[in-house]
């Protein structure tokens, strides 16, 4: 009787190599197949920690049609690695629909610890960490506003991510839902050479932007709405 293989969702850095762990070396260079969301992108990655093992693509375009292979490889008994472009795969990356998939056929699943953007872009914003609400990115069309307008109302910590070509509008979004006021918190090119983290109003960060290049990656940390409660006492 074969062994069924397992699934290892393996995070990596979302940009200091130095954030990868010992285990996370040990399981890819182990695994029979490592599923990467861009090769391309992973290749310098796995060539830096002398990691040889075959790479495939597995990507938002392929994971549904490519699933099926990767079943069988697992019921065959081969070990099978994910990772994701940065960070940890299946939070805001592919993942979800493979992991799914693979509970179905009763095959074990592992996500290893380690790197992803917004837990230290929360931890840094200095709003309240206890209760939160990761939205991840927003829907780039349908739903966009129905979203902004529950996200409003939200009492919790908010936490968005946005690409530098869309932060601009992002932040004008905010102006309109949110309301000029609120207070946020916006990290970019986290553990990078050049990654900082500014705070203030929306539109106190959409100015700092307005002069500063929005270059990388960014993380937004939304300061939750005020309790009705506390509303009605001013």
């Amino acid at each position: 009787m074969i062994l069924q293989g397992k699934l290892y969702l393996v995070p990596t850095p979302i940009g200091n190599l130095e954030d990868m762990t010992f285990r996370a070396i040990r399981i890819l260079k182990e695994a029979d197949v490592v599923l990467a969301e861009d090769t391309r992108n992973s290749a310098p990655l796995l060539k830096h920690f002398e990691i040889n093992q075959k790479m495939y693509a597995h990507h938002q375009h392929n994971e549904h049609q490519a699933t099926n292979e990767i079943i069988r490889f697992l019921k065959e008994g081969k070990n099978v690695a994910l990772i994701s472009d940065a960070g940890t795969p299946a939070i805001s990356d592919p993942g979800f629909y493979l992991v799914r998939e693979a509970l179905k056929h009763e095959i074990e699943v592992e996500c290893l610890p380690g790197a992803t953007a917004f837990v230290p872009a929360l931890v840094n914003s200095g709003f309240p960490t206890d209760r939160f609400c990761f939205e991840g990115f927003l829907p780039l069309k349908k739903g966009r506003q129905t979203r902004y307008k529950q996200l409003a109302e939200e009492e919790r910590t908010i936490i968005l991510y946005e690409s530098p070509h869309r932060f601009v509008k992002t932040l004008d979004e905010m102006t309109t839902y949110f309301g000029a006021e609120r207070q946020i918190s916006v990290s970019r090119e986290l553990t990078k050479v050049f990654g900082e983290t500014v705070r203030g109003t929306v539109t106190e960060v959409k100015e700092y932007f307005e002069t500063h290049p929005a270059k990388g990656e960014f993380v937004i940390c939304v300061a939750g709405a005020l309790p009705k409660s506390k509303e009605k006492e001013y």
